[in-house]
């Protein structure tokens, strides 16, 4: 459990380190995100998933 929540504020401190860092380009993100439909959307979170996953195994491993 120690390292789910350590997983977790080290998400918190990439996203803050983008936004600290690149304010604007983070908007633009943003608003081209907002114009994708749903479907785009879950296949890219799906893939996000799957490297996520794969990448943990390989950094464990």
């Amino acid at each position: 459990m120690p390292d789910l929540w350590a997983a977790l504020c080290l998400v918190l401190v990439l996203e803050g380190l983008l936004l600290f860092a690149a304010p604007g380009a983070w908007k633009r993100a943003v608003a081209q995100l907002m114009a994708l439909g749903d479907r785009p959307l879950r296949i890219t979170g799906a893939v996000m998933i799957g490297l996520g996953l794969l990448a943990l195994q390989w950094a464990r491993g």
